[in-house]
Parts: structure tokens; C-alpha cells; sequence
């Protein structure tokens, strides 16, 4: 199992195969080598995303890329949202580079879900989340150091062999998990003006703030 699973420190959200990250003028360039066009006055690049017309906006944050935000340029009826929200967990959950967040249950949205009254009675968010999958090659020292700082040498050393087999499994897992949040592709409804759009954003976790400017 845990053969299967690859890791490496430098692994991070790919939007369209780029890595989330670097400059914004850097990221501008590489989408605009993918056919989209920039939109000076919007700040934003307009193109085709899966089959829908899109905007794509590169949010930074201390001049390094740590999101990518894709918003539908036009908006839909409540019956098409519900439809294109639950094509797109199908897709998502049907697609071996990604695994969902919520591991329990799957995110769906009911035929007879008033997804208007929800939101804006209830101030309800219709979101689903998403971990893309590790797929370059398992630091064996960055693992080691990680099982090293859960667990002594020593307090490893006085496990029999069946239990540390079963420790470096759980932990390893426990790793993997703790990397691929730093991973996250999700989406949510919005709503404005009794249309709606899917926005879409795809996160470099290490760049984002963490409180450091304080």
C-alpha cells in the first residue's frame, strides 16, 4: 500500500499541469501558453475551463502564487447550478488524481433542495472539497524524520516487530494525509443577482498566510 503512495517536499496543487506557485507575472504567462487571454482592466485571464467559459484570477500572497481562482464569466438558473455542482463532484470523485475531504458520505445536492432559501434564510454554503493525489517520488529521509519526531528511537527500538510494522504503516499514512491537505482543489456556489456560478479554487496551502505579518 504504502508503495503506492509518493511524496516529495516540493510537491504542491498543479492548476493545468503548472504548479501553483512562483510570481504572478510568471503564472500570467504560463495561462496565457494555454491559450487563455489576459484582461488588464479585470486582472484576470478569460478562457474555456471543463467545458465552461471562464475567469481566472492569480491571488498571491507576499508575491508568491498560493491560489488559483476559476469563476464561471456567465451565471445560471437554480435547476442548471444543481446539475453542474453534482457534474462536477462525479467528476471529481471518478478522477485518480484527487481524493475528497469529506470521507464520509459524498457531496451531492438533492432534487428537491431549495438551494435559494438555503442560502439566503439560512446562509447555507454548497461546497465540496478535495485533496489532489501525491504522485512524484517518497523522500525516505523526509519520512524518517517525521516518524522520528512522533516517536523516540528508543521508545521504536523496544517494539516488537509486529508492532513497528504497524507504527511505520500508521504513521506513514498519517503523513501522506498531513501532505495532501496541503493540496486542496474545492469549489462552492455563489450567488448574485438570482444567478449563479461555481467558483472554483485551487490552493498552494505553503504559500498562503499563516499569521506571519503580524
Amino acid at each position: 500500500m504504502l508503495a503506492s503512495i509518493c511524496f516529495a517536499q516540493k510537491d504542491v496543487t498543479k492548476f493545468l499541469g503548472i504548479p501553483v506557485d512562483g510570481t504572478k507575472s510568471d503564472m500570467i504567462q504560463k495561462l496565457k501558453a494555454k491559450g487563455f487571454t489576459y484582461n488588464q482592466r479585470k486582472d484576470c485571464l478569460e478562457g474555456e475551463f471543463n467545458g465552461s467559459d471562464v475567469e481566472i484570477h492569480v491571488i498571491t500572497n507576499n508575491n508568491k502564487v498560493y491560489r488559483i481562482m476559476v469563476m464561471d464569466a456567465m451565471g445560471i438558473n437554480e435547476a442548471s447550478i444543481k446539475i453542474r455542482f453534482n457534474t462536477l463532484c462525479h467528476q471529481f470523485e471518478h478522477n485518480e488524481r484527487y481524493v475528497p475531504a469529506n470521507i464520509v458520505g459524498k457531496y451531492e445536492i438533492g432534487e428537491d433542495e431549495d438551494i435559494s432559501y438555503e442560502m439566503s434564510v439560512n446562509s447555507k454554503r454548497y461546497e465540496a472539497a478535495y485533496y489532489q493525489f501525491i504522485k512524484s517520488e517518497l523522500d525516505t529521509t523526509v519520512l524518517q524524520d517525521y516518524l522520528l519526531s512522533k516517536l523516540s528511537f528508543e521508545e521504536f527500538d523496544n517494539l516488537s516487530e509486529e508492532e513497528k510494522q504497524n507504527m511505520i504503516i500508521r504513521l506513514s499514512m498519517e503523513y501522506v494525509a498531513d501532505i495532501m491537505t496541503e493540496k486542496s482543489v474545492w469549489f462552492m456556489i455563489e450567488q448574485e443577482y438570482g444567478r449563479y456560478y461555481i467558483i472554483m479554487f485551487y490552493d498552494n496551502e505553503y504559500n498562503k498566510a499563516n499569521g506571519e505579518d503580524l
